[in-house]
């Protein structure tokens, strides 16, 4: 009987060792399918952008005098078509000063692209390509995307067509400043590898719908890689379909969206939880001239709700440029409506202000 006893006892361990196996592999297995599913879904829709700019002019040999050749390889990124007749989102920096654009695909087929409009504002640009039987990569939700979140990047790096990596949702509403001095808000973070020729390619959640477009890297971190929201893309992209740019209005804060505590929404009697942190205030800017202040939350613009970013960037629309709107914010417990005059947001340059 001891024996007996003894015998089931060794057993046990092994069941549930095994048991415990099972269960990794399964959970491993369920992982892989959803990545591999996404990339099969999407991948067809990637091309590799080779990108032209005109050639400085150089001094031909023995003679003082510079030619001007037309055009120079200026680098490469990715993009992604999203619709059958041949629309390709990407990232305004991929295409800046390009002369000529030919896409790639994962078959193996090229063709040139035509710029159809490019917003740096929010790093992004519409191209197009003529051509046949192309798969359209579908646009998700990036506003119910959740830190944690497994995503995929699929793209071109450094020349390697076709590269997939893979990580999970690290922050969403970040806030980010380009090389070129631009400032970008409401970025999605992640640790989904990416290197100089991922620009442009698209960020895919496990269903194989694109949540956002990648768009920058901290250089000397690992792990740090930024995308532009597929909910931005969706204001910006018939704006440049129809007009070739975006018209905006721009009232010079930077910022991340927030949540509100219950008890500071019902005690400010506020329509939502959400809001945007104001970060800084950029000089000589329509914000500054109407008094706002670092540290300050946005909650209403124009009468409307501001739950975060996006609303507020989808409210500062063209009609509102140069008229006088109410913004509402909350400042040390205080509400506050204060007027602002947004200004374009082409006429930056024209100011000191950097972004």
């Amino acid at each position: 009987m001891l024996q007996l006893l003894t015998s089931s006892a060794s057993v046990a361990p092994e069941l549930a060792r095994r048991d415990s196996t099972d269960r990794e592999a399964g959970l491993l297995d369920a992982y892989s399918t959803a990545v591999v599913g996404a990339v099969e879904r999407v991948g067809p829709s990637v091309a590799h952008l080779e990108v032209w700019a005109p050639q400085t002019a150089r001094p031909r040999r023995g003679r003082g005098r510079p030619t001007p050749d037309s055009q120079e390889p200026a680098g490469s990124g990715s993009g992604f078509v999203f619709t059958p007749d041949g629309f390709l989102l990407t990232n305004s920096h991929v295409v800046e000063r390009a002369t000529k654009v030919r896409a790639t695909f994962a078959d193996g087929t090229s063709y040139a692209a035509e710029i159809v409009g490019t917003d740096p504002d929010t790093d992004l640009a519409v191209l197009r390509v003529n051509a046949p039987a192309l798969v359209a990569a579908p646009l998700g939700d990036s506003t119910r995307l959740r830190a944690g979140q497994v995503v995929i990047a699929i793209g071109n790096p450094l020349g390697f067509a076709s590269t997939v990596t893979s990580g999970v949702v690290s922050a969403l509403g970040r806030t980010m400043r380009s090389q070129s001095g631009r400032l970008i808000d409401a970025v999605i973070q992640t640790d989904a590898a990416l290197n100089p020729g991922n620009s442009g390619g698209p960020l895919v959640d496990s269903y194989g719908e694109v949540v956002g477009i990648n768009t920058a890297i901290i250089a000397g971190a690992q792990g740090i890689c930024f995308a532009v929201p597929v909910s931005t893309a969706h204001l910006v992209i018939p704006q440049l379909i129809s007009d070739g740019r975006v018209r905006r209005g721009w009232i010079g804060v930077s910022g991340q969206t927030i949540q509100l505590s219950r008890r500071r929404v019902q005690l400010s009697h506020l329509a939502a939880a959400g809001a945007v942190l104001v970060t800084e205030i950029a000089p000589r800017s329509p914000a500054e001239g109407a008094g706002l202040r670092p540290r300050d939350i946005i909650v209403e613009f124009a009468g409307e709700v501001v739950g975060g970013v996006d609303d507020l960037q989808r409210l500062l629309t063209r009609e509102r440029i140069d008229r006088a709107q109410k913004i509402t914010v909350l400042r040390n417990g205080t509400q506050l409506m204060l007027p602002v005059i947004p200004a374009e947001s082409s006429a930056r340059s024209e100011r000191s202000d950097p972004r």
